[in-house]
């Protein structure tokens, strides 16, 4: 019960810094404050997409790795998805068995032609302090647009894995909010949009062997909002229609 109201409490203090919940439009907030636009998705049917992200991105605590939200969005979307997830690794911090997101993008296969990529996390940089973050961060980002200039890119920020959420999580949300709408790219707050929240956490989040990362359950969910997020801001769904025509499922 403490733990809960813990995090309700969390939940009212970052309602206070900025509103949860947006209806997703073709602009998004500038670092500077003002307005940059932002193009919607043209995502086709039979898309290549990449996720790329950490150890939420490689699976952990799903039955198997390859049950992890990133691949369910392909079982779900059609899609053919390459998932390139590390466990432990942000922009500034390295992973269990590979590096931190700059070098890894380095290594990517510059003969891949994706369609989409999908950036994801990453709260263990949540430690590490302002310095330096923004400076990894868009070097990365230089990476991705140098070896894949035809692709859309999507950022995907932290989601909390606990609460109440940790300060450097909510500064690393805000973070990348404005280096996405620096480049007019397209960025999904699970944070703002309360995905997570103290009353579907432990549903969605194995807090036992699983460490605090997504159960089965919280990996299936998590693929569904990914795609719905998706499909908000897209131009038209994968059938040609607009989406005011076919409004995007909500899910609960």
């Amino acid at each position: 019960m403490a733990i809960v109201a813990a995090g309700v409490a969390a939940i009212v203090a970052l309602a206070a810094w900025q509103p949860w919940r947006t209806t997703p439009t073709v602009e998004a907030a500038a670092s500077g404050g003002g307005v940059a636009s932002v193009e919607p998705l043209s995502i086709p049917a039979d898309a290549n997409v990449l996720v790329f992200g950490d150890s939420w991105t490689w699976g952990a605590a799903a039955t198997r790795p390859t049950e992890g939200y990133a691949y369910r969005l392909g079982w779900l979307s059609g899609w053919n998805v390459t998932v390139d997830g590390v466990k432990g690794s942000g922009y500034l911090s390295p992973g269990v068995d590979r590096p931190d997101f700059g070098a890894r993008a380095t290594s990517l296969d510059p003969t891949a032609d994706y369609d989409l990529i999908i950036i994801q996390g990453s709260i263990n940089d949540r430690l590490k302090g302002e310095r330096g973050y923004r400076e990894a961060v868009d070097a990365t980002w230089d990476t991705f647009e140098r070896l894949y200039p035809r692709a859309q890119v999507v950022i995907l920020g932290p989601a909390p894995h606990q609460f109440p959420v940790h300060e450097g999580t909510i500064r690393i949300d805000g973070d990348l909010k404005a280096a996405a709408a620096d480049r007019h790219w397209w960025y999904l707050s699970p944070l703002q949009e309360q995905w997570l929240t103290p009353a579907n956490y432990l549903e969605m989040i194995d807090t036992g062997a699983g460490r605090n990362h997504p159960s089965d359950r919280g990996h299936a969910y998590l693929a569904e909002k990914l795609l719905a997020a998706l499909t908000e801001r897209s131009a038209t769904t994968d059938a040609g229609t607009t989406l005011e025509d076919e409004p995007a499922p909500v899910v609960p």
